[in-house]
């Protein structure tokens, strides 16, 4: 890419929520929302290159979409013009379009979340159409984050917005009734994109970061437009396992886990000021199920080495998490936190009881392998190391588990 094109691209990102929350806000209309702005960028790339991108790029992204949208309903009104004319009358408000964007346009972002987040759509169109509107990422960028072709995340898209308007969803946040209800979903929809970054990428990289970027950004965003201790409590959890992210690999690109990482390498800034905000957010005495798990990611960022983690406050963490959320991984990971502080056999009898609900979840048999390993049961753990082997996707996490198993294979054939 050119340096115009890499200078595009990041006043995109940062403004192309903001604008087509705008637009939508107005017209109601995703798809002519999205045109408007694509061809708004199509004429950025041919224009600045001659003249150089513009003191504010998104004041000029939002100025040149806003006239393609005007473009575009007058189109659309020589068959609807009743439709269509107060639309364009709320578009063509203001001559001074520049100063518009600086002073007068209210953030509509939240109203946009709300609404890519919709309970009536599944799961896979709620990321894919957050990350196409509010993220401003390519369909070609977000197919190839989730492993999948473009044409599937395409349709994805379409399908999604069509059953906005089909639909009549709302453009709007929701009432007070519902909104901690919708909350939880669009939390659990920016954590998936979170999570989705720490996977496999073309299934062989362990990481992609500017995904990770993306979706603390959103969150940054929910949490200033509508304060709460949970959007809080994600926003730390996020920023605290990202701080952490450049020691999770070594030059050779292979994984290191928790315990091995070079904790000099931590963002400790970042760790500090995610931290600090937690506290703040425990200060209000609302907790949830995402404040929990940061104060468990804060446990092992602070601490000074593996060695000297607090694991008997991480155990009784995840038992308070387990009342929000009884699920087995939880109760995997408090087995893995009683191991650690010593109680192996205990948590092997833990394990042992998960099985039948964790049957193909790669971390539960790489969890126990090591744990029976721990407990002397070398060729049971074995077994495991090769099974989660198969339940890994991803190429870096696979010669990882492959390492270990060599190792535990090493250390059986000396002992003998």
């Amino acid at each position: 890419m050119t340096p115009i094109e890499v200078e595009l691209t990041r006043i995109v990102r940062a403004n192309s929520g903001r604008i087509l929350s705008a637009l939508i806000k107005i017209t109601q209309d995703f798809t002519l929302a999205q045109d408007a702005l694509q061809d708004a960028i199509t004429q950025a790339i041919a224009q600045w290159p001659e003249s150089g991108p513009p003191q504010n790029g998104g004041a000029w992204l939002y100025v040149a979409a806003k006239r393609r949208a005007i473009d575009l309903v007058r189109k659309e009104s020589r068959h609807h013009a009743d439709a269509t004319q107060q639309i364009l009358t709320d578009l063509q408000h203001d001559q001074d379009e520049t100063a518009e964007w600086e002073q007068d346009i209210p953030d509509e972002r939240l109203r946009l979340i709300f609404t890519c987040c919709h309970p009536a759509l599944n799961v896979d169109a709620q990321v894919a159409l957050t990350l196409r509107t509010l993220g401003g990422l390519t369909v070609r960028e977000i197919a190839r984050a989730f492993l999948a072709s473009e044409t599937t995340i395409g349709q994805r898209i379409t399908r999604a917005k069509q059953k906005i308007k089909n639909a009549n969803i709302p453009y709007e946040v929701p009432n007070h009734e519902d909104m901690q209800a919708r909350r939880a979903g669009v939390l659990t929809t920016i954590y998936l994109i979170f999570n989705e970054s720490y996977s496999a990428y073309e299934g062989q990289s362990l990481t992609r970061e500017d995904l990770a970027n993306e979706a603390i950004r959103l969150c940054a965003i929910l949490n200033r437009l509508d304060p709460d201790p949970e959007t809080a409590g994600l926003l730390c959890l996020m920023r605290l396992t990202h701080a952490r992210r450049a020691a999770r690999l070594d030059a050779a690109g292979d994984f290191v886990p928790l315990d091995k990482q070079d904790r000099s390498l931590w963002d400790q800034t970042e760790i500090e000021a995610a931290h600090a905000q937690l506290l703040d957010v425990f200060a209000n005495g609302q907790f949830g199920p995402f404040q929990l798990q940061a104060a468990i990611s804060a446990l092992h960022c602070l601490a000074p080495s593996w060695a000297e983690t607090d694991w008997q406050q991480i155990f009784a963490l995840y038992g308070a998490l387990a009342a929000y959320d009884p699920s087995p991984v939880v109760r995997l990971n408090q087995a893995v936190a009683l191991a650690n502080m010593g109680g192996h056999n205990k948590a092997l009898e833990q394990l042992n009881t998960l099985e039948a609900e964790l049957g193909n979840y790669q971390p539960f048999y790489a969890a126990r392998a090591d744990i029976l390993s721990r407990c002397g049961e070398e060729k049971a753990a074995q077994i495991d190391y090769d099974r989660a082997i198969e339940l890994s996707k991803n190429k870096v996490e696979k010669n990882f588990l492959f390492q270990k198993k060599s190792a535990l294979a090493a250390s059986l054939k000396n002992n003998k």
